[in-house]
């Protein structure tokens, strides 16, 4: 009986708190969460040195962060260094660091470590794109995308997680794709990539809720295209799925980072696509993704206009 009981209690308690948390989320889906203040944090992003990675180090920098600026690119990382600065940054440190080499993370994570800190907010952005169909992508060329957009994560994280545990204290925010949601033609590595990456972020953060560790933070990014230059050349014909303004991007990733949002997906339209694609038949699916010009939207890709 006593067994019985047990189970009874606890059924009442799920029940209960399942009940919670979903007024909860409806509550915070009309009133926004309260935003943390960083004031004082130590925020190190990947891929500062230009698009999107630039433009949250200058928004960190205005709310008074102490930034840690990566990018294999030391010309350009300097150059967000003194925006940052310009911008109001009290301190903020540029190292050039190749991301998709792990000993080369792990080499600059200890420079960090010794001359400024531990990373309290950890934003993995850094990323490239070939916009290949699978059989053109060179192999070379498959596997940079992988090193640079998803094993950067597991060496970013490695690095710096162990102090966010012990100090209980943290945020990684994952900067993926809503093309690691759906796959989408003439994108299989950097897709296979961001799905990764997604899947990497959201399994570690399952076991900080495992494992209590209340005070780290996870926050997963997946926008559609950002008019950055990494997708120079594509469009979109789908009024529900505009390629981003960068301003908007930043202003909504930092919104989430803010309200400690685990997801946010670009533009709201992306949410509606997820459910869609949990119950309609695959080839209903084709037909709106036909219908909506998804299956195009690279057909006029160039990439990155690269400097003279």
């Amino acid at each position: 009986m006593s067994s019985h009981l047990k189970a009874a209690k606890k059924f009442l308690a799920f029940l209960g708190k399942s009940l919670f948390s979903v007024l909860e989320g409806m509550v915070l889906a009309i009133i926004s969460k309260p935003r943390k203040n960083v004031a004082g944090e130590i925020v190190l992003i990947t891929g500062a040195g230009s698009g999107l990675g630039r433009l949250l180090a200058l928004q960190f920098a205005r709310l008074g962060s102490v930034l840690i600026l990566w990018d294999i690119n030391k010309e350009g990382n300097e150059e967000t260094c003194q925006l940052a600065l310009n911008a109001g940054a009290m301190k903020v440190h540029a190292y050039t660091c190749d991301c998709s080499r792990r000993e080369e993370v792990y080499k600059v994570a200890d420079q960090v470590k010794k001359e400024v800190g531990d990373v309290s907010i950890l934003i993995n952005n850094a990323g490239i794109v070939t916009g290949k169909s699978f059989l053109e992508c060179p192999d070379e060329h498959m596997e940079k995308s992988f090193d640079v957009n998803f094993k950067a994560h597991l060496w970013t994280y490695k690095a710096f997680l162990p102090a966010m545990i012990a100090n209980n204290h943290g945020h990684l925010v994952c900067i993926s794709s809503s093309a690691g949601l759906v796959g989408v033609n003439a994108l299989a590595d950097y897709c296979a990539s961001k799905f990764a990456a997604f899947g990497f972020a959201e399994s570690v953060f399952m076991e900080h809720y495992a494992q209590n560790q209340e005070g780290i933070k996870t926050t997963i990014v997946c926008p559609f295209f950002i008019k950055t230059g990494m997708f120079e050349g594509c469009t979109s014909r789908c009024p529900l799925l505009p390629i981003l303004e960068p301003e908007y991007a930043v202003r909504k990733i930092i919104d989430a980072i803010l309200q400690e949002r685990v997801y946010l997906y670009m533009p709201k339209f992306l949410y509606f696509i997820m459910f869609l694609k949990s119950f309609l038949p695959i080839k209903t699916g084709m037909l709106i993704g036909d219908y909506l010009g998804i299956f195009n939207v690279m057909d006029g890709f160039t990439g990155p206009k690269k400097k003279v």
